[in-house]
């Protein structure tokens, strides 16, 4: 495929037979909002064959002039309503965003940094958060209360995030407590200690700060495990497994002591000797974006390209991670191909859109997908320059679209945890 094309250019050029290559879902080629006032669904891509639930966030309509219009048009619209609206509103683009929204944002990031970013810029009155549905959450936690947090499509969620809800989380929180107990050991460790990833709920973040826990990224993962062994004698992990799986491995826990967590079994699929003799109990949740990468397509990328780096990001499964040079999350792998020398091969296990950008940007080395099928994140994808167009364009008019907001009794023990996250410094190096 031509690596120096945007993924949106790509998925395009695959449809109209004039580029080799394939999609996972022909439905890609289409606008998202051909899929905003059907059944609720995550959209074509890595996600689409996921369980959506039924309650998860809908999108409206755009109007007709957003969908119609051509990228120049847009381009031009979004300019002028960036020009207008000057400091007063700031755009935050995630990596995994598709080129041609990242191209207005004002900050790219993970959702560390990004979190970071919103905290900071506190001088926006609005704060565009071109990501997904617990990015904009958590970007309303950390900002001012007067600053309104924009999701420009609400359809963007989190399939990984929707894997872990706060009545499922909270069952098995009741379950681990009887097993445990609360006293804390001689050390004054507490049995257990909850440990939420960044992909998750406002509610599941506020279940942490109410329960002595903490939240985690991928680039913080370990510093924030070794703060919760500090304070408890184990942890839960939630939602997503193989970030807690590789993140524990790599510190020396062993795999007998990581049992997984299934909300739908009785004491998730356990029985109480493993759990006793657990030191981090993994909910059984995944990003589909991650798990679409294997052993053998780095097998294929190290026949193919004999000298290859391969560097993969944590959520991929354990098997993986173990097969790759190295890990980390995507700041990580965007400053691992930023320092390479010139002329080094990557073959990168994570998100399209991320990796087509690094080799447009790097256009000295070799960089490309591990997995060979075009396969954008459902959610991230959600994302237009249609709808950020729209979001301008309304908040020129004094109106403000999409705004997310979360309630103040969730907010408060939310930003507990999240601060308690802030405060917590990735190590120098992740990975071999």
């Amino acid at each position: 495929m031509t690596t120096t094309a945007s993924v949106d250019t790509t998925i395009r050029l695959i449809d109209a037979g004039t580029e080799q290559g394939s999609t996972c879902s022909a439905d890609l080629a289409a606008g998202p909002w051909a899929f905003d006032l059907l059944a609720p669904g995550y959209g074509p891509g890595a996600s689409m064959h996921d369980v959506v639930p039924p309650a998860a966030p809908r999108q409206g309509e755009l109007p007709v002039e957003y969908r119609e219009a051509d990228a120049d048009e847009l381009d031009a619209r979004i300019r002028a309503a960036k020009d207008a609206l000057g400091e007063r509103v700031v755009i935050l683009g995630h990596f995994y965003q598709r080129d041609e929204v990242v191209a207005y944002a004002d900050y790219v990031g993970d959702s560390f940094q990004l979190a970071n970013a919103a905290r900071a810029r506190t001088e926006a009155e609005a704060i565009v958060f071109c990501g997904v549905h617990f990015m904009a959450e958590t970007a309303d936690l950390l900002s001012r209360p007067e600053q309104a947090v924009i999701l420009p499509n609400l359809a963007a969620g989190c399939s990984m995030a929707d894997m872990a809800n706060i009545d499922q989380v909270e069952e098995c929180w009741e379950q681990l407590l009887e097993l445990y107990g609360t006293e804390p050991d001689a050390d004054g460790r507490v049995p257990v200690i909850p440990v939420t990833y960044m992909n998750s709920s406002a509610a599941l973040k506020g279940f942490c700060g109410r329960n002595g826990g903490i939240v985690c990224t991928s680039s913080n993962a370990e510093t924030v495990l070794e703060w919760a062994f500090a304070h408890g004698q184990r942890v839960l992990f939630f939602p997503d497994q193989h970030l807690g799986r590789n993140t524990a491995k790599a510190m020396g826990v062993p795999l007998e002591a990581m049992p997984t967590w299934n909300p739908n079994e009785p004491l998730g699929g356990n029985d109480e000797a493993s759990l006793a003799d657990a030191r981090v109990v993994l909910w059984h949740g995944f990003c589909s974006v991650h798990k679409r990468f294997t052993v053998a397509q780095i097998e294929q990328a190290r026949a193919q390209y004999p000298g290859v780096r391969v560097i993969v990001h944590p959520e991929c499964p354990m098997p993986v991670v173990d097969a790759a040079d190295s890990y980390g999350s995507t700041d990580y792998i965007t400053k691992a191909i930023a320092a390479a020398p010139d002329g080094s091969t990557f073959a990168v296990g994570t998100e399209i859109n991320l990796v087509q950008r690094l080799a447009a940007q790097y256009p000295q080395h070799t960089i490309f997908c591990l997995d060979p099928v075009v396969c954008p994140c459902s959610t991230m994808y959600r994302i237009h320059p249609g709808y950020l167009a729209w979001v301008l364009e309304s908040l020129v008019a004094g109106e403000v679209p999409n705004r997310i907001t979360v309630s103040a009794d969730v907010a408060a023990p939310a930003r507990l945890a999240l601060e308690r996250m802030l405060d917590a410094k990735p190590p120098a190096q992740r990975g071999a």
